[in-house]
C-alpha cells in the first residue's frame, strides 16, 4: 500500500524501488514538478507572463496531490506490478503535459533579451487554452484509471464489491448539473471557483503587469530610440500598422530563407528569435480591416498576425507571425512511404483532429468561416517535449490575408457538395463556401487523410468535372479495411450530403476528447482491427446537447467546462453500457450489435427522454425507498454468491456490479445528497495487502 508518502519529493527519493511502468511514470511526474518548484524560487525573475506561470505550477501541484491521494486511498503498493496496468498510459500522457508546461515556464524565465521575450510571448494564450486545456482533459482520465485499478485491488471480494458500488454511485445523474458538480468535485477535477477565476484573469493580469513594467522602465531611465519604438509596439492596440523601419532597419534583423513556393513567406530572425514574415505589395487600405481582425484572433490552434508593418511610399506590407515547420499536406507526404502508409499513430492522429476542430470551433464562435479548409492550410510543428511520441502542434491558416500560398490541384475534393453545386451555377459565386457546415465537410476530408495517409479519391480515375459530379451524387472516399469504426463513423457524419446532418465543431470537439480518452484507457484499441465500441458517442452528444442549452450555442469554450463535459459523457456511457449488457443477456442467440459499426444503424436505446426529466415513479416515496433497498440487497447477495462459484471470472463480476443501480430520488433535497461518494478509507488497511474492513460511508 502507498503509505507515508506526503509529497512528490518522497517519490523521487524512493525512485529506485518504484519498479513497474505506472509507478515509474508517476515518479517522473513528481520529478518534473520538483524541478518546477525549484525554478519557482526565482519566480520574481519571471518578467513575462508571471501570473500564468504561477497558475500553471499551482495547477500541476494540485493535480499531483489529487492523483497521489487517489492512489493512496485506493491502491496497494505491493500490487503495482500486477494490478496497476490501467494507470500506465494515462500517467504517461499526464507526464507529457507536465513536460510541456515546464518548457513553457522555462521559456518565460529565460534571461535573454527582455524585449525579444516580450514581443514573442506577451500575446500567447498557450498557458490556459493549450496546456491547461490538456491538463483538465487528462485529470478525469487518470482518475478513471485509478478507479478501474481499484476495482480489482485487494483480495477480499466483499471489499472489492463495496468499492465498485461506491464508484458506480459517483457516476449517477444526481451530479449531472454543472453547479452541483463544481461544488462536489471541483477541487478533485481542478475546477474550484478559485482556480476558474485564476484561469479567466491570469492573462489579463500579465498584460497589465507588462504595461506597468514598461511605464516604470521609461520613467526610471528613459528609452533609446529602438526601445521607444518597441514599447509602442507592445502597448498599441492590435491591428495597428507600424513603420516598416522598426523591423527592417533593426540591427538584429536577419533574413534566413524563403518558405513555400510563392515567395510571399520568409523565415526571419529578429532580436534572436525566429518568426515567419509575409510580404505583401499593394495598397494598405483594402487589407487594413482583415489585418485588424486577424490580429485580434487569440487561440493556440489558429495562426494570427502578431504585428503589422508597412512602408506607405513603397506600398509594401509586412505581417509578422509565429514560425511553423510546414503544412500538414507536406508533412504527411514526407512521413508516408511505400513501407509506412499510415502517417500517424492513432492517438496522435486524433490529437491533431482535435486541435484542428478546436481552431475551427474558435473561428466559428467569432463568425469567421474558412471556406478553404484543407491540409495545405493547416500548419504544424513538432512539440518540444514530444520528439519521441510524434505529437504535433497544429494551427489553421489560409483565411483572409493569411491565405496560403499553396493551393491544392484538386480543390473540388475538399469542397462540400452544396459548394460545388453553387460553383456550377456561377463560377464567381462563393457564398456557400463560407458556412459552418461547408467547413465541417472539409474537416471530414482532412480527417480521412490523417487516418489513412491518402489524399481523398487519389486511387480513383475520376478528375475534374467528373469528380465534382460524383461528389454531388454522394461518392465519398473509401476507408481501408479494417479501420476503427468509432472514427470512420465520425468522419462519415462530417461529410454527409445534407448540411443539416453534419455536426457542429463544438460537438466534434467533445466527441474527439472522449475518443482520445478511450484510446488512452484502452491502448489495445489503437489498432485498426480493434473491436467496435458498444456506445455511439454521437448519440451521447445528441442527448447531452438537448439537456444543456449552452452546449448548442456557438460560444468560445471555457477550458474549466471540460471536466464536467467528460463527467457527463461518462455517466451516460455507463448507463448505456449497462443497458446493452442487460439486453444482450436477455436475448440469447441474438447477434451482437454495434452502434458505431454503421452510421445508419438503428439506435438500441434512447437517452433523450430520461435526460429531459427526473426519474418517474408511480409508487409512494416510501415504496420507492423500500424497492431500492430491496433491489440493492438482492443484487449484493447475488453478487456474493457468484463470487464463490468456481467458474466466475473477474471481468464478469465487474460487469454484473455495474448494472446494479438503486432508484434515484426525484430531487436532491438534502445536504446529505450533496456529499460525494468516497471509496473505503485506506487508514484501516492491513499491511498484507488485503482490503480495508471499513464500511461504506
Amino acid at each position: 500500500m502507498v503509505s507515508g508518502i506526503d509529497s512528490y519529493s518522497s517519490f523521487v527519493y524512493l525512485g529506485l524501488v518504484f519498479c513497474g511502468s505506472a509507478m515509474e511514470e508517476f515518479r517522473q511526474i513528481g520529478e518534473v514538478l520538483g524541478s518546477l518548484k525549484a525554478l519557482m524560487v526565482f519566480k520574481d525573475e519571471i518578467r513575462i507572463n508571471q501570473r500564468q506561470c504561477c497558475l500553471l505550477v499551482d495547477a500541476f501541484d494540485l493535480a499531483f496531490e489529487v492523483i497521489k491521494e487517489e492512489i493512496h486511498r485506493n491502491l496497494y503498493f505491493s500490487e503495482r506490478l500486477t494490478k496497476w496496468k490501467a494507470l500506465e498510459h494515462p500517467l504517461k500522457e499526464l507526464q507529457r503535459i507536465f513536460r510541456e508546461g515546464a518548457q513553457y515556464i522555462r521559456q518565460c524565465l529565460e534571461s535573454r533579451d527582455w524585449w525579444a521575450k516580450a514581443v514573442l510571448l506577451n500575446q500567447s494564450t498557450e498557458c490556459v487554452d493549450f496546456i491547461l486545456h490538456n491538463l483538465l482533459w487528462c485529470i478525469p482520465v487518470v482518475i478513471e484509471a485509478v478507479e478501474s485499478a481499484a476495482e480489482i485491488s485487494g483480495s477480499r471480494q466483499e471489499d472489492i464489491q463495496r468499492k465498485r458500488l461506491v464508484f458506480s454511485k459517483k457516476y449517477e445523474r444526481d451530479w449531472m448539473e454543472p453547479f452541483i458538480f463544481q461544488l462536489t468535485f471541483g477541487k478533485q477535477y481542478l475546477v474550484s471557483p478559485e482556480m476558474c477565476h485564476r484561469m479567466e484573469t491570469a492573462r489579463r493580469e500579465d498584460q497589465w503587469i507588462l504595461s506597468e513594467m514598461i511605464s516604470d522602465k521609461k520613467a526610471a531611465s528613459g528609452f533609446m530610440k529602438q526601445e521607444n519604438m518597441l514599447s509602442g509596439l507592445l502597448l498599441a492596440p492590435r491591428g495597428k500598422f507600424f513603420p516598416a523601419s522598426i523591423l527592417l532597419l533593426s540591427k538584429d534583423y536577419r533574413f534566413r530563407r524563403r518558405l513555400g513556393t510563392g515567395g510571399k513567406y520568409k523565415e526571419i530572425q529578429w532580436m534572436g528569435e525566429s518568426f515567419a514574415l509575409k510580404h505583401l505589395i499593394g495598397e494598405i487600405d483594402p487589407i487594413a480591416q482583415e489585418v485588424s481582425l486577424q490580429s485580434s484572433i487569440m487561440h493556440p490552434n489558429v495562426m494570427h498576425i502578431m504585428y503589422a508593418f508597412c512602408d506607405e511610399e513603397r506600398k509594401e506590407c509586412f505581417l509578422l507571425m509565429e514560425l511553423m515547420h510546414r503544412d500538414l499536406s507536406g508533412y504527411i507526404r514526407e512521413v508516408c512511404s511505400s513501407r509506412r502508409r499510415i502517417p500517424f499513430p492513432l492517438l496522435v492522429a486524433v490529437d491533431i483532429m482535435l486541435q484542428i476542430a478546436r481552431g475551427m470551433e474558435y473561428l466559428h464562435s467569432r463568425k469567421i468561416y474558412h471556406g478553404e479548409l484543407n491540409p495545405s492550410n493547416v500548419l504544424v510543428k513538432t512539440r518540444n517535449s514530444s520528439q519521441d511520441t510524434g505529437y504535433l502542434h497544429a494551427k489553421i491558416t489560409g483565411f483572409g490575408v493569411s491565405a496560403a500560398n499553396q493551393t491544392p490541384i484538386d480543390t473540388c475534393i475538399w469542397y462540400a457538395p452544396e459548394v460545388l453545386e453553387e460553383q456550377e451555377k456561377s463560377v464567381d459565386s462563393i457564398a456557400s463556401k463560407y458556412t459552418e457546415k461547408a467547413d465541417v465537410y472539409s474537416f471530414g476530408m482532412i480527417c480521412f487523410e490523417l487516418l489513412t495517409g491518402k489524399v481523398p479519391f487519389e486511387d480513383g480515375h475520376l478528375q475534374g468535372d467528373t469528380m465534382s459530379r460524383n461528389i454531388k451524387a454522394g461518392e465519398r472516399p473509401l476507408f481501408p479495411s479494417p479501420s476503427p469504426k468509432y472514427l470512420t463513423n465520425l468522419v462519415k457524419k462530417c461529410w454527409q450530403a445534407e448540411p443539416s446532418q453534419r455536426p457542429s465543431f463544438p460537438s466534434i470537439c467533445r466527441v474527439l476528447r472522449y475518443i482520445k480518452r478511450f484510446l488512452i484507457l484502452n491502448p489495445d484499441h489503437s489498432q485498426p482491427e480493434s473491436p467496435v465500441l458498444n456506445v455511439d458517442y454521437f448519440e451521447l452528444e445528441m442527448s447531452l446537447s438537448k439537456k444543456y442549452a449552452s452546449w448548442a450555442r456557438k460560444e468560445p469554450l471555457q477550458v474549466s467546462d471540460i471536466p464536467f463535459q467528460m463527467f457527463a459523457y461518462r455517466v451516460l456511457e455507463r448507463e448505456k453500457t449497462s443497458m446493452n449488457i442487460k439486453e444482450k443477456s436477455s436475448e440469447s442467440g441474438s447477434e451482437d450489435a454495434s452502434l458505431c459499426g454503421d452510421e445508419n444503424a438503428p439506435n438500441l436505446f434512447t437517452l433523450d427522454d430520461s435526460l429531459s426529466g427526473s426519474v418517474n415513479s408511480s409508487k409512494s416515496s416510501q415504496g420507492s425507498s423500500d424497492a431500492s433497498k430491496s433491489s440493492l440487497d438482492t443484487s449484493m447477495n447475488s453478487s456474493t454468491k457468484k463470487v464463490n462459484g468456481k467458474d466466475q471470472k473477474e471481468t464478469g463480476q465487474r460487469q454484473k456490479v455495474k448494472t446494479v443501480r438503486p432508484l434515484q430520488n426525484t430531487r436532491m433535497n438534502s445536504r446529505r445528497n450533496l456529499q460525494p461518494p468516497v471509496a473505503p478509507s485506506s487508514g484501516s488497511r492491513r499491511t498484507s495487502g488485503n482490503s480495508s474492513e471499513a464500511e461504506l460511508p
